[in-house]
């Protein structure tokens, strides 16, 4: 009987995880944090209170559709407020919970870890690629 050899690398199930349910509240929370337009904003978030309109200055390449949504999920998820000032025309500010200030710490890792190995991940992959196309 041919021995399997094991898999390289670390399991992405913690030992301490109850499959399935925990793994589709993970999954559930990860699709929603782990969006692109979700770790720019609550980043931008993170220097304080912002208007609609500063973000998507701060975001660039942001439609005001996917900002709209962006913002929407994220309240409703408890990780931002929204608050409207009774001023003509009204002004409107979104800001981090206490749950969002949390979320800075993993996103700001994140994205710091995506910045220190972005060159790496390219090499990795051109070496990949390069190999694919070779068999």
């Amino acid at each position: 009987m041919p021995r399997r050899r094991r898999q390289e690398g670390t399991s992405l199930i913690p030992s301490n995880l109850r499959v399935p349910e925990d793994c589709r509240a993970v999954s559930e929370v990860l699709a929603r944090v782990g969006d692109k337009w979700t770790v720019l904003v609550v980043s931008t978030l993170g220097g304080g209170p912002k208007r609609f309109n500063e973000m998507r200055r701060a975001l660039g390449s942001i439609s005001q559709r996917m900002l709209t949504l962006t913002l929407r999920a994220l309240e409703r998820d408890g990780l931002v407020t929204r608050t409207v000032f009774p001023t003509i025309p009204p002004r409107v500010d979104y800001e981090l919970t206490k749950l969002g200030h949390s979320l800075l710490e993993p996103v700001s890792s994140l994205g710091l870890w995506a910045r220190q190995n972005r060159s790496a991940i390219e090499a990795a992959r051109r070496r990949f690629d390069a190999a694919e196309h070779r068999g």
